[in-house]
């Protein structure tokens, strides 16, 4: 007799009752039927489909796109002593040939595949022979081309369909538009599918949008004001290194997690955090997958993401228990500008993606209507120099060009040149006095770079070249010489990546044909930029509500504890001025205190409690003294 979804859910995973949708979604998946699950971040969209994948006999197929949550997901299920497996590039065909055998002979209950894999004749051949149970597509939205994510090559999994056309198919996703939605459902081709949607609404996650001047200091406010486990999402990894050590120094234990930091050391990091050894963990949004920490109290984007989705998933990491949390996002002026700077203006046109098709063909000597499959080593910065090309610019139409199937674009990040400096910082500078050959490149380093005294950093030599107006060699030299002093460690290696050309080349011929997705996906990107500085500035509406209406949830409430509705609030329960004064002086008969510490112990408005400030100073009954403190008028 086979075992009912929750003594799968029991014996497996040691939960005695489902999250909500989760067991109505089991169920139309084992009635056979196409279904589309959509939850929100921590809504168990996994277990889905693993649940009914283990009830019936055979084996599911999983679509995903990240190699890194396909191999995340496996070892969890191999944890549980499930056989399930994952196929990412890089295998030998010989080894992919058995590892096929095995899925088909060895009782395998779960297959991991990319849309790219799922190319190859040798899958296709194999999957045929394979008793499918089930077609999962994690991350559906990667499907639409108004998806967050949109991968062209997504839309290939139609083969799979073809293969096994009587498999029920289950899409899952935790952010789409009902634009998105609809997208995915004509694109896999779900017939009649019963479509489950959580409603996105928290009532325990207060959703606070600041404008600040200050942003350091708002962060340690908002750190002091809720105790417990925070996350801090950065825009790169030098800010994550950098707030990290800001805040260490400061006095709150916290690490940094981004794409650099090496599989071993991400791992500790993260253990220590989830046992609270660390209490923040400043991170790129590197940090997101298989984080299932249920009291993290705070999650504080300290620069604006590049769209509402990717706010929303994240700020979802807060307040999983149930209990108050809140999920702040800081902004000052200067936050729009670089905003479009780093997701508009990099954005390449049709023209762009030409000229670097065109100059990578060139570089690697490709004739015309020649190149298909075959491999190149390449040197990204040296091959932005010889053509003098944008390297932002490049590196995004290259990107592209992968996503559409042109190209592979393959990067080495382990190729990468390191430093480790391992004097004192009074040690380095003193040498630099005296040697000052050496001054303008090594104190290049160290403005770019933080966390370089504490360990090993990778370092990017054209970006410092540049800097100083010097030749890449002339770097590499200096860093030889400081090395022979012991005073720092340098490892140089060449960064370099892979180029497989996946097509022949022709040039105009093969870039128009992938014309209509360039345009489709910058104008997506684009309106998620302009979505996302649109909630940053309404401050009409709740920040909650603001968040539903963008994913089509349309009978929603006020919160009540969002930055919108905590000011309502506060403007609808009149404030007696003399009530402030009164607590101000009280403050100061204590002791001397600056502006951000009477602030801090004022119960009430900033604007308001800085009104109060000025008027009290204008009538002489405060006055700030030499130490940039308030005191009262008459000590």
């Amino acid at each position: 007799m086979l075992k009912s979804p929750l003594k799968i859910l029991q014996q497996y995973w040691k939960h005695n009752s489902f999250k909500p949708l989760q067991e109505e979604i089991i169920a139309s998946v084992l009635e056979g039927e196409d279904t589309f699950a959509l939850l929100p971040t921590g809504g168990g969209k996994s277990i889905c489909f693993q649940v009914p994948a283990l009830i019936k006999e055979g084996i599911c197929i999983v679509i995903s796109p990240l190699i890194a949550l396909m191999q995340d997901q496996v070892l969890h299920l191999q944890q549980k002593n499930i056989k399930a497996i994952a196929l990412p590039s890089g295998i030998k065909y010989s080894e992919l040939d058995t590892l096929l055998d095995n899925c088909i002979y060895g009782n395998y209950k779960f297959l991991y595949l990319s849309p790219e894999r799922l190319q190859q004749d040798i899958v296709q051949e194999r999957l045929k022979q394979m008793n499918i149970n089930l077609i999962a597509v994690d991350e559906a939205h990667c499907i639409s081309q108004w998806g967050n994510d949109f991968r062209p090559s997504y839309k290939k999994i139609e083969v799979l369909r073809k293969i096994h056309p009587a498999v029920p198919v289950i899409a899952l996703t935790a952010s789409a538009t009902k634009e998105v939605v609809d997208d995915i459902v004509a694109e896999l081709d779900l017939f009649q599918p019963k479509i489950f949607k959580q409603s996105f609404f928290r009532s325990n996650l207060g959703y606070r949008v600041e404008n600040v001047i200050d942003k350091k200091y708002k962060l340690t406010q908002i750190l002091d004001q809720y105790p417990g486990t925070s996350i801090v999402y950065v825009r790169n990894r030098k800010s994550a290194v950098e707030l990290s050590d800001f805040l260490n120094e400061s006095g709150y234990l916290a690490t940094y997690y981004h794409g650099g930091v090496d599989a071993q050391e991400k791992t500790k990091r993260f253990n220590q955090w989830l046992k609270e050894e660390i209490r923040v963990m400043v991170a790129t949004n590197a940090f997101g997958m298989g984080i299932d920490k249920p009291n993290v109290r705070t999650v504080i984007h300290y620069t604006i993401p590049e769209s509402i989705e990717s706010y929303f998933q994240e700020a979802g990491r807060a307040g999983r228990d149930g209990k108050p949390s809140f999920a702040y996002l800081l902004k000052n002026t200067n936050d729009n500008q670089r905003l479009h700077n780093q997701f508009i203006k990099v954005l390449p046109g049709i023209d762009e993606v030409k000229l670097v098709y065109r100059k990578l063909c060139n570089y690697f000597q490709i004739s015309y209507g020649e190149g298909e499959q075959t491999i190149h080593n390449f040197e990204f910065n040296t091959f932005c120099k010889t053509y003098e090309l944008n390297t932002l610019i490049t590196y995004n139409t290259l990107q592209f060009l992968d996503r559409c199937g042109v190209i592979r674009f393959m990067q080495r990040y382990t190729k990468k040149s390191s430093v480790h400096i391992l004097t004192t910082g009074n040690h380095l500078l003193e040498f630099l006095e005296n040697n000052k050959e050496y001054q303008l490149i090594t104190k290049a380093i160290l403005r770019t770079y933080g966390g370089i005294f504490d360990e090993k950093v990778t370092i990017n030599l054209p970006l410092i070249a540049s800097k100083v107006g010097r030749p890449e060699i002339e770097v590499i030299t200096v860093l030889h010489k400081l090395h022979e002093a012991e005073l720092l460690e340098f490892i140089y290696k060449i960064s370099d990546a892979e180029i497989i050309f996946l097509l022949p080349r022709e040039d105009d011929h093969t870039i128009n044909s992938i014309k209509h997705h360039l345009i489709k996906q910058n104008t997506s990107k684009i309106k998620k930029v302009e979505a996302i500085l649109r909630f940053t500035e309404n401050n009409t509406k709740c920040k909650s509500r603001q968040l539903l209406h963008y994913f089509g949830e349309k009978e929603t409430t006020d919160c009540g504890i969002c930055s919108f509705c905590i000011t309502k609030k506060n403007n609808a329960t009149p404030i007696d001025l003399n009530e402030i004064q009164d607590d101000i002086i009280r403050l100061l008969e204590r002791k001397n205190l600056s502006s951000r510490d009477l602030l801090a112990q004022l119960a009430y408005p900033e604007k308001l409690a800085l009104r109060v400030l000025r008027e009290m100073n204008e009538h002489q009954i405060i006055r700030i003294n030499h130490d940039n403190h308030y005191q009262l008028a008459q000590k």
